[in-house]
């Protein structure tokens, strides 16, 4: 979600403001129409359910509910805020909480998941986007009831206790029961930033928060002084944040006087945001990994990076969000995210994929992009020739539907089996993992006192694995010998990661997980290749 500060006291915004006013004038005399014909007559309706209606009514609570479903007519991103959920709302990117760490929304009275948050006890359970939230702790919880605050009550608390939710997951016939021990979410933007190779610096940066650009600016000069000249910045699964966060990250890559986006609305005039003469990482070569859960904030840099020719996109479509929401507080302190304008990237293209058939098929675009084989095969993207744009070097790229990379990789869905998903749905790899450092730290921390040690000489043999797989069918999830000789690498790769976790930092985990990341291990490839930064024409 791209949020840009709303003020009021702006003189251009003021001057702006009274042309539109103008306008609306103008077009009332020559239409003859009373241009608050509209407000008139909702406030004649309240008026006559206030003296005539049967009963008495919470005319406070009507207002909301007629503003909620107002906005829900506008776009998929406006949104109403009341009062109590404001600060909640903003926790995500400003400060830290407990709960079972998902992003949530209520479409037609179900809870629905938009994104697990990277790190937290309900992403390490295998709970996914799209997931329907149908029970907790045995409730039914779909209906009018369901609002908000209704999911915060019920779903936050203290840390370490459990909540039991019930999941409809689209080509599951049951539902799913998954126990989330509430935890501390993770507010770290920047989950692992390492020398992945010599001369090549990696950075995971999971959203775009308030003092995300304080970690990444602190990672990028240890790197450099590590010996980084080359850069991944991995932005796979970062559904965005503020859009001045996007625009700083992206100005760290750009000489000055670069246009990295702009935006413009019927009531919104063009704003053009520029490099600066700063940047750690004008020079050298870059890639960025994307996928389809890259939205907002990421494909603003990511369509900057690409349209001046900067550096490599690599990974699959993005997810196609090109609208900017501006806050609107409201009299009584709640809050109305109003989406205000577009943004464009620096060739003039708008990503905004199309909502016109409704939200609920704006957030099936993922399952359709799976149906269409998109996921696999990048042929099977098609986009129209008046959605055709150049970058600096003429290079076309489209818009209308999320940043397509220049490298894609498809998605690798052989090695997810039903036995490693059952693994994750109860827990079972993490829960072990508790199990046996609780056990063994000591020991561990004796043999291996630098993670380097870890790295190459803790081994998962057959002693270990055996009794893990006695562990996971007390947990009752019962071996099955294909679906683990598909899942092995994945299944012995998340272990060691999540111990070294547990022994060292989110980091640590990441350097384990991505020695067998075909798209990390891509990227590498990428960075590695100069004939292919030759060839297109790239910045190195």
């Amino acid at each position: 979600m791209n949020v840009v500060i709303f003020n009021p006291l702006k003189k251009g915004l003021v001057i702006v403001l009274g042309l539109i006013f103008c306008t609306y004038s103008v077009q009332a005399q020559n239409n003859r129409q009373d241009p608050n014909t509209g407000v008139k007559k909702y406030n004649s309706a309240m008026q006559i359910i206030k003296f005539a209606y049967v009963d008495t009514v919470n005319e406070a609570k009507l207002v909301e509910k007629a503003i909620i479903e107002t906005l829900k007519e506008l776009d998929p991103h406006s949104m109403y805020i009341s009062k109590k959920d404001v600060q909640r709302a903003n926790e995500p990117l400003e400060g830290n909480f407990d709960g079972i760490g998902v992003q949530f929304e209520i479409l037609h009275d179900t809870i629905t998941v938009v994104h697990p948050v990277p790190g937290g006890p309900s992403e390490k359970l295998g709970i996914m986007s799209g997931d329907k939230i149908i029970k907790i702790e045995g409730e039914i919880v779909i209906g009018k009831k369901i609002t908000n605050q209704f999911v915060l009550d019920h779903l936050r608390g203290k840390r370490g206790t459990k909540v039991t939710v019930s999941i409809f997951r689209k080509g599951k016939k049951d539902l799913m029961d998954f126990t989330i021990v509430r935890d501390k979410i993770p507010i770290n933007s920047v989950d692992a930033a390492y020398m992945i190779k010599p001369g090549i610096g990696y950075i995971n940066l999971n959203k775009f928060a308030q003092n995300s650009m304080q970690e990444f600016t602190d990672a990028t000069q240890r790197l450099k002084m590590e010996g980084m000249k080359s850069l991944i910045l991995d932005l796979r699964n970062n559904s965005g944040g503020y859009m001045g966060t996007a625009i700083e990250l992206s100005d760290e890559f750009l000489k000055s006087g670069k246009l990295i986006v702009y935006t413009e609305g019927v009531h919104s005039p063009r704003e053009d945001y520029l490099s600066t003469a700063k940047g750690l990482f004008e020079d050298g070569k870059l890639v960025i990994i994307i996928n389809e859960n890259s939205a907002s904030a990421s494909e603003i840099v990511s369509g900057a990076i690409q349209d001046w020719d900067r550096g490599l996109i690599v990974g699959r479509r993005s997810f196609g969000k090109g609208l900017v929401q501006r806050p609107f507080q409201l009299p009584d302190s709640s809050q109305m995210r109003l989406t205000t304008a577009r943004y464009y990237n620096p060739s003039g293209k708008c990503i905004q994929k199309s909502y016109t058939e409704g939200v609920d098929k704006y957030y099936e675009d993922f399952s359709n992009r799976v149906k269409h084989g998109e996921l696999v095969h990048p042929d099977s993207i098609k986009f129209p020739d008046s959605l055709k744009f150049y970058t600096s070097r003429k290079r076309v790229v489209y818009g209308g539907g999320g940043i397509m990379p220049d490298v894609f990789i498809p998605w690798d869905s052989t090695i997810i089996s039903d036995y490693y998903l059952d693994l994750r749905r109860k827990n079972v790899i993490n829960n072990y993992v508790g199990q046996y450092v609780d056990k063994n730290r000591k020991s561990l921390q004796r043999e291996f006192p630098q993670f380097s040690s870890f790295d190459k000489q803790f081994i998962l043999d057959d002693a270990f694995m055996t009794d893990f797989f006695v562990f996971a069918e007390k947990e009752g999830v019962k071996k099955d010998e294909k679906g683990y000789g598909l899942s092995e690498n994945l299944i012995k790769s998340q272990i060691k990661g999540l111990i070294a976790q547990k022994l060292w930092d989110m980091t640590e985990m990441y350097s384990i997980i991505n020695q067998s990341d075909k798209e990390v291990l891509k990227a590498i490839d990428v960075i590695e290749d100069d004939a292919l930064f030759e060839k297109l024409n790239i910045d190195r």
